[in-house]
């Protein structure tokens, strides 16, 4: 066993010993100018320019059906107004739809930098949402099902010309 060891010291010594090759520097290639003229001027394509900002609110726990009916009262109106109809609405839905406006209003302002006051409602969507299912008791021992709806909203924004 104690051979074993000695021909492995042995093996380490020799590869610890072996000279390491040097490498020459290669000389830099000669590029092509048209090669070089392509590096220095990359083409970047123009954004074009953004003319809608939007919100999209999941699983609003108000039933779609409500919220289309407040949807329909702001459509196509200024999103100050919009916001000022909302305020004296008495409708369950209209907490909700305020606050997905003022979102895309933001993200209007923020993101894209249009102007707040010629913003208005463009678009605005009701869509049905995650139904929770239960049940709730009735007579003799049976059970009625419920249907809890959601709605998906989605809100877009836009510059009056």
């Amino acid at each position: 066993m104690a051979e074993k060891v000695k021909k492995e010291e042995a093996t380490v010594e020799k590869k610890a010993a072996a000279p390491k090759k040097e490498k020459a520097p290669k000389a830099p290639k000669a590029e092509k100018p048209a090669k070089a003229a392509k590096k220095a001027a990359p083409v970047e394509p123009e954004k074009p320019k953004v003319t809608e900002a939007r919100c999209i609110a999941t699983n609003v726990r108000v039933t779609p059906r409500k919220v289309r009916l407040v949807c329909d009262v702001v459509r196509g109106k200024d999103v100050d107004e919009a916001l000022g109809i909302l305020g004296m609405l008495n409708k369950a839905a209209s907490t909700p739809v305020a606050k997905a406006i003022k979102s895309a209003a933001a993200n209007a302002t923020n993101n894209f930098g249009m102007d707040k006051n010629r913003l208005y409602v463009a678009e605005i969507q009701a869509a049905d949402g995650l139904r929770i299912k239960r049940y709730t008791p009735r007579a003799k021992g049976s059970a009625s099902p419920l249907i809890r709806r959601n709605t998906n909203l989605r809100v877009v924004v836009k510059e009056r010309e």
